[in-house]
């Protein structure tokens, strides 16, 4: 490589910010969520409910889904299974006009375009696609119990995608199932994701306001099915909570006879607004009867597989967490999926000066671990506002009066008083080195 390309590259890697706030947002956007997320660059609205992920937002969606699969991975093995999915497999299990969201598409094939060989489903669920994958390695009783999760795109064809990330046509989700030999072990393994999935709340900062919520199984169950619904101020559920108990019910069940079945008084409960970020459900045999899913058991006869389901919007999770931590300033981020622990904000154009020196020497200390806003275009109030924006845990104020006073100016996004503290004294108070 010559040596003046090298130089070029080299340039455009140490000076191009990343950072891009936008000031006007359609007023289509009518959801606090798209609105903090398009203004502050996360996000880029294509068609309604799709989204570009940005640098900003994927980083964030990543690190959900990175302490997803750290949970997941605990109890199963990580697969990834395709968007379109054969019509015939939704015709086995009764649900190809049943379901309303359904987006389906057509092939390329002339000929066969009005056979079900050129029709294919994009997966809102994939049920219809594991259930025979399941079939194919589920021989008898030693191969169970059998635990499968991906975290992948799916798609609804939602009337009204009006609500950002928390209702989208095109959006990311975690979906595990499992297979057991009966409903008890079921059941058991049933208890145990309820378990995960607060511990995974519980890494996400939300496990304080999320709740188990008892709703209809729906097409799913005919008992009751759980959604963990996190409490918002916006959300789109209304909830009837036990706060002493910590369990709460979908106002969709609030009836005389939930009353009597659960032994409960729902007008005794708080009712509050809340999004639903996962949802579990004991499916039993709803899908292994249609696609003959069986085993041997030790004696040598053939028995039904049980299966659960457990399902959790990585993308929705990221339009919760922007709604519920957010302040007047802007999006708040949680430590372990902000886009970065760090925003370093250097107050001064020149390049070949001490203060951006200082600043370039903390960024390669800390690297995938900060932001690096060293625009000259604009001011350093904006430069402020938009760290605010952003979100990140905490700002770096590098300037003339920073040095003066030691280094550089802390100050934690959630708190108003700032510190001033060399760069060796916020590696060790604060840690931040480079992530690998």
């Amino acid at each position: 490589m010559e040596k003046g390309n090298e130089e070029s590259i080299q340039f455009r890697n140490e000076f191009s910010s990343g950072i891009e706030t936008f000031k006007d947002v359609s007023k289509e956007q009518e959801s606090q969520n798209a609105r903090l997320l398009i203004k502050a660059g996360f996000i880029n609205p294509e068609l309604a409910g799709v989204y570009t992920y940005t640098r900003l937002g994927y980083e964030v969606l990543k690190n959900i889904e990175d302490l997803t699969r750290e949970h997941m991975s605990k109890w199963g093995g990580e697969i990834l299974m395709p968007s379109l999915q054969p019509v015939e497999n939704w015709e086995t299990t009764n649900r190809l006009e049943k379901m309303s969201s359904l987006f389906e598409v057509r092939g390329a094939n002339e000929i066969s375009r009005k056979l079900n060989s050129s029709r294919y489903i994009l997966g809102p669920t994939h049920e219809e696609i594991v259930t025979p994958l399941a079939k194919r390695y589920i021989k008898s009783y030693r191969d169970l119990p059998l635990v499968l999760y991906q975290i992948q795109t799916k798609f609804r064809n939602e009337a009204r995608p009006k609500s950002g990330l928390l209702r989208s046509r095109e959006f990311r989700m975690k979906d595990l199932y499992s297979f057991h030999e009966n409903e008890e072990n079921l059941l058991e393994f049933y208890e145990i994701m309820k378990r995960e999935y607060m511990l995974l709340f519980e890494d996400l900062g939300l496990a304080e306001d999320t709740f188990l919520t008892l709703a209809e199984g729906g097409d799913f169950t005919k008992e009751f099915s759980h959604e963990f619904q996190t409490l918002i101020p916006q959300g789109e559920d209304t909830i009837y909570l036990d706060r002493e108990n910590r369990i709460a019910y979908n106002k969709e069940i609030v009836n005389r006879e939930n009353e009597e079945r659960l032994g409960v008084q729902f007008d005794e409960f708080e009712q509050v607004s809340a999004s639903e970020v996962g949802n579990i459900f004991p499916l039993n045999l709803k899908f292994s009867d249609p696609f003959g899913l069986t085993y041997t058991t030790k004696e040598g006869t053939v028995k039904p597989v049980y299966m659960g389901c457990y399902g959790l919007g990585t993308s929705r999770l990221m339009g919760v967490i922007a709604e519920k931590f957010a302040d007047e300033k802007g999006l708040v981020w949680p430590e372990k999926i902000s886009p970065a622990k760090f925003h370093i904000v250097t107050m001064s154009k020149d390049r070949e000066g001490e203060v951006y020196k200082l600043s370039k020497k903390l960024f390669d200390l800390v690297g995938k671990d900060a932001l690096w806003d060293r625009r000259t275009n604009v001011s350093v109030g904006e430069k402020l506002k938009d760290a605010d924006l952003i979100g990140c845990p905490y700002r770096i104020v590098i300037s003339p009066k920073s040095i003066e006073r030691g280094g550089v100016e802390v100050k934690a996004r959630t708190l108003e008083k700032e510190e001033y503290i060399s760069i060796e004294q916020l590696i060790n108070k604060y840690g931040g080195i480079r992530k690998e």
